[in-house]
C-alpha cells in the first residue's frame, strides 16, 4: 500500500475468548503489514460470544482497535449500558430509537491526525424492526461529510440483498461499506463505480474449528432436536477476517482492497470462557 495513502483495516465480529486472543496477537502484525492508521473491530460477540463488557472493550482498545462497532446483540451485558453513554469509541447501531444508551456514530481522530468518521447501522430484513437503515445513513452523512472525506460504514445485516443495495446507495458518498454479522467471509471484496470499497461480510475473528464461532456440537444438537441448546464459543483454529482498505486522502476514494483471512497460532483450549 502506498506511503502517500491513508489505510485501515475493519475486523469481522469478535467471538469469545478464542477472537479476542487471536485480535490480540495478530493485530500489531497486520498494522505493519498494511501500514494501517485506523482500525475498526465489530465487538457484539466479544464476551462469552454474545455482546460486550466495558472490560473486554478497553482489552480491544489496548489492543489497538481505534473503534468498535456492534450489532443486535450489543444489549445482552448489562453492564455495558451506562459504557455507551460514556465511551465515545464504542458505536451500537445508530437507527435504533433515538432515546436509547450510547451513540451510533462519530468522528474520529487517527494516529497521523486524519480525521475518520463511523457510522454503525443495522439491517431490517430478518432483523429487528427499526428505523430504514438508507435514512440513517443520510442523516449522519449530512454531518459528517462537512468535517472529513473518510467515512466507514459498518452495516450489520443477515442478507447479501439489503447491503448490497447500501453499498450502492452510498456509492461515492462513503469510503467503505462492509458488511458484518453473518460471520463468514464473503468474496466479493471490490471498489464500486463511485470509489466505495464494499463487502457483504468481513468474517469473524474467533475460531474457524466450530459453526460461526460456536461449538459444533452444540449447534448440531440445536438442529437435531429443535430445542434450545445454549451455545458456546468454540476455542481451536483461532482466526481474523477482515478487509485492508487503501484510501485516497484527499478524496476519500478507495485505491485498493484486499481481504484478511489470517490463521493465528494457538488456540484457547483450556481457559475459562467470558
Amino acid at each position: 500500500m502506498s506511503k502517500a495513502s491513508f489505510n485501515i483495516l475493519l475486523l469481522g465480529d469478535v467471538v469469545g475468548r478464542a477472537g479476542r486472543m487471536a485480535l490480540r496477537n495478530a493485530l500489531d502484525g497486520l498494522i505493519r503489514r498494511y501500514r494501517a492508521g485506523f482500525v475498526v473491530a465489530n465487538g457484539e460477540n466479544a464476551a462469552s460470544g454474545m455482546g460486550i463488557t466495558p472490560e473486554i472493550a478497553i482489552e480491544l482498545f489496548n489492543a489497538g482497535v481505534d473503534v468498535i462497532t456492534s450489532g443486535n446483540h450489543i444489549w445482552c451485558q448489562r453492564q455495558i449500558i451506562p459504557f455507551l453513554d460514556d465511551e465515545p469509541r464504542l458505536l451500537r447501531p445508530v437507527n435504533y430509537p433515538g432515546q436509547v444508551p450510547g451513540r451510533g456514530s462519530g468522528l474520529f481522530t487517527a494516529a497521523d491526525g486524519r480525521q475518520v468518521g463511523v457510522i454503525n447501522l443495522e439491517g431490517r430484513v430478518f432483523m429487528n424492526n427499526l428505523d430504514c437503515p438508507f435514512l440513517a445513513a443520510d442523516r449522519e452523512l449530512a454531518v459528517l461529510r462537512e468535517q472529513t472525506p473518510l467515512l466507514l460504514v459498518d452495516f450489520h445485516a443477515e442478507t447479501t440483498s439489503e447491503k448490497g443495495a447500501l453499498g450502492y446507495y452510498l456509492d461515492g458518498r462513503v469510503s467503505v461499506v462492509a458488511g458484518t454479522h453473518t460471520h463468514v467471509q464473503t468474496a466479493d471484496a471490490r471498489i464500486l463505480s463511485g470509489g466505495t470499497a464494499y463487502i457483504s461480510d468481513l468474517g469473524m475473528t474467533g475460531s474457524l474449528d466450530g459453526v460461526i464461532g460456536f461449538r459444533k456440537e452444540q449447534v448440531i444438537q440445536r438442529f437435531l432436536t429443535q430445542r434450545p441448546v445454549r451455545l458456546e464459543p468454540a476455542k481451536r483454529m483461532p482466526v481474523v477476517n477482515g478487509l485492508a482498505v487503501e484510501l485516497d486522502p484527499e478524496t476519500g476514494r478507495a485505491l485498493k482492497v484486499e481481504r484478511i483471512f489470517e490463521r493465528v497460532a494457538g488456540d484457547a483450549d483450556g481457559e475459562r470462557e467470558e
